[in-house]
């Protein structure tokens, strides 16, 4: 009996071995911190500060459209869709790319890009982008997977997802690098399929000789009970800090998924399990400039500034502020806006938030001087 009892451990701890490796080995482990490949063609220009920069920020929901409910929509998974159609994917690509075109932003950084997941037919969605803007509109591009697994044994997704962040270019982009954000706490498993969300950050010269730093991110979503929004906030904070410590101009986009302050009481009810009452990113709204900015998100015109239009049957029209663009303090900015009126209503359950940006003329007339001392 002993022996048998032995060798029923030691085959059990080969399964389980066997079963470790084999989650581990279909997942995503990304470092704290990594280069990312930048494809970019040879003869993109270098961005000359003479010229505001347009950046638009925009998370495009996998190119689904505004024609679901997602089960991750509605609390306990209960959403009725489980993927998009085909079709609605091919619609919302050519949409999106036309308010692209239209809109014409110098810089595009997109959240919730997928490439080879199961839902949306193991798409690049990237790659059919940029085939519709045409390859010459964007020769810089980059990217950042924040969700990768070839097996999810989740019963809405039983198959591969991959969900990334993209930063594309009309100027040169040198080198990128990613930033994991903190993860939710939950089982060791079960961590392993979990999303690991993450800053993509990306170097941009200019003829004036100043390196650019555009940061492209989405924050977690469903953690309330838990510190994983305090903890991204502040891992943020901290690198912008790092940033301006180093005088680099900076840009940060994405959907940070919090809301600004005195908001929450303002969303139906079913709505509040998403945010607690005291937004965690207050910090990062009252030390730097953003768009939507902590004043317009207070005003009686707030609603223009609205970002958000969740998947929920009960919710009829934007509602909430959850994307910005925050930047440095030795730039400006002008041109700002959120498109959520017409057409971007049926692209998307975000809206994409733009704005032209400029060197300050103290700190321009600074980066000349000393490119012409060089």
């Amino acid at each position: 009996m002993k022996k048998l009892a032995i060798n029923i451990f030691a085959n059990l701890s080969l399964l389980i071995t066997l079963l470790g490796a084999t989650i581990y080995g279909i997942t995503y482990h990304p470092d704290a911190i990594e280069s990312m490949p930048v494809s970019c063609a040879a003869n993109a220009p270098l961005y000359d500060e003479s010229q505001p920069l347009k950046v638009m920020s925009y998370n495009v929901q996998f190119f689904a459209g505004k024609n679901y409910t997602f089960y991750f929509d509605m609390p306990d998974n209960k959403g009725p869709d489980i993927r998009p159609s085909s079709k609605d994917i091919r619609l919302t690509l050519q949409g999106i790319a036309k308010l692209i075109r239209e809109e014409a932003p110098d810089i595009v950084l997109l959240q919730e890009v997928h490439d080879g997941a199961k839902a949306t037919d193991h798409q690049d969605q990237l790659a059919k982008l940029q085939n519709l803007l045409a390859e010459q509109a964007y020769p810089c591009s980059t990217s950042a997977f924040y969700w990768q697994a070839d097996f999810v044994p989740h019963p809405n997704i039983l198959g591969s997802v991959g969900m990334k962040l993209s930063t594309l270019s009309r100027f040169k982009l040198t080198h990128a690098t990613r930033h994991q954000l903190a993860l939710q706490p939950m089982d060791i498993v079960s961590q392993q399929f979990y999303l690991k969300r993450a800053i993509l950050q990306t170097t941009m010269p200019s003829q004036q000789g100043k390196n650019w730093q555009l940061l492209n991110t989405h924050f977690d979503a469903f953690a309330q009970g838990s510190d994983t929004m305090e903890r991204q906030v502040a891992y943020t904070h901290s690198l912008l800090a790092a940033l301006d410590q180093q005088n680099l101009p900076w840009i940060i986009g994405g959907d940070f998924n919090l809301l600004p302050p005195n908001a929450y009481q303002e969303l139906q009810q079913d709505q509040h399990y998403l945010y607690k009452p005291n937004t965690e990113l207050q910090k990062m709204l009252k030390d730097y400039s953003s768009i939507p900015s902590l004043t317009t998100t207070q005003s009686e015109d707030r609603a223009q500034w609205y970002t958000h239009l969740p998947n929920d049957f009960q919710v009829t029209e934007p509602d909430r502020t959850i994307d910005y663009l925050f930047y440095s303090a030795d730039l400006s900015s002008d041109k700002e806006k959120v498109l959520n009126q017409g057409a971007p209503l049926k692209l998307s359950d975000h809206f994409p938030v733009i704005a032209e940006f400029s060197i300050q003329p103290n700190n321009r007339s600074q980066i000349q001087s000393s490119t012409q001392s060089k």
